[in-house]
């Protein structure tokens, strides 16, 4: 049987086809198996996978569960509904979903993947209130990055292993009770087995090495992809050279951060300060 050819430029929704496609031949389904799954006809799936209709959110949201997808689908379906995602973030939680290690630092804020719905709500509150967003938009960052979080529950699981500056902790980010359940939630996933947190003190100083957040994903074939961001806009990094200094720079960084057990007394620490501040 002939399969037809998609164009990933064809349509803005061709390369949600074209990975669906993907995802169904590595189940080994044919359209016909899998449309009851997805509560639909083979009819409507194929002209989905073929970009000649847009899928619904439900049809995306089964997909992920049904094709053990880790959250993918939806996230492709987010980027193309959600015009707030800061450009090119969208193409690295596409990967990030297929990862078998997620390697990140932060300088900033509690990475996405490890922040509350309540941190989450009180970042994008700030940016509502200065202007940047308007609500609905906020509302939609916020619902992309829980999606995205289903990583962290995926099967089998990635290896998480982020690297928090300071600042992270010590910026309260939505008053002391929101922080406070932050901080507790970051102790509770470093105790997973998949899951390591560090954090950069300041006194590394200039030694620290990145200047700016980054993430490192190694996808099932080993190959390395970088992410960074500039001002208004995320890229992806493919090449090698450049990737390898990166993960070079990161692995000194991991070596000069406080270790595993010194970071979660750190953690521990930073919570029981704002505990007492806030009684």
């Amino acid at each position: 049987m002939n399969k037809k050819k998609i164009d990933p430029e064809s349509s803005p929704w061709a390369p949600f086809g074209i990975q669906l496609r993907k995802f169904r031949e590595a189940k080994d389904l044919l359209q016909e198996e899998l449309a009851p799954l997805l509560e639909c006809s083979a009819s409507h799936l194929s002209y989905i996978e073929l970009a000649h209709r847009p899928p619904s959110r439900k049809l995306a949201e089964l997909a992920d569960i049904v094709l053990d997808t880790g959250g993918t689908m939806m996230l492709m379906w987010y980027q193309l509904k959600n015009a707030a995602i800061l450009e090119g973030f969208p193409e690295c939680a596409r990967y990030e979903g297929l990862a078998e290690t997620i390697r990140i630092f932060e300088n900033d804020y509690i990475t996405g993947l490890l922040q509350t719905r309540a941190y989450m709500a009180a970042l994008q509150s700030g940016y509502v209130r200065q202007g940047f967003v308007s609500q609905k938009l906020a509302d939609e960052r916020i619902a992309f990055r829980l999606a995205r979080q289903q990583v962290l529950d995926r099967t089998p699981p990635p290896l998480i292993h982020a690297i928090l500056d300071e600042s992270c902790l010590r910026r309260v980010i939505g008053g002391r009770d929101v922080m406070i359940e932050q901080l507790l939630h970051l102790e509770q996933l470093a105790t997973r087995p998949n899951i390591v947190i560090q954090i950069a003190p300041f006194s590394l100083g200039e030694n620290r090495v990145f200047a700016h957040m980054q993430h490192l994903l190694t996808m099932p074939n080993r190959r390395i992809l970088a992410y960074g961001e500039v001002e208004l806009r995320g890229y992806i990094d493919r090449d090698s050279k450049s990737v390898d200094a990166l993960t070079k720079q990161y692995d000194r960084l991991a070596v000069e951060a406080y270790g595993q057990a010194e970071s979660l007394t750190f953690m521990r620490a930073t919570r029981r300060d704002l505990e007492w501040t806030s009684t």
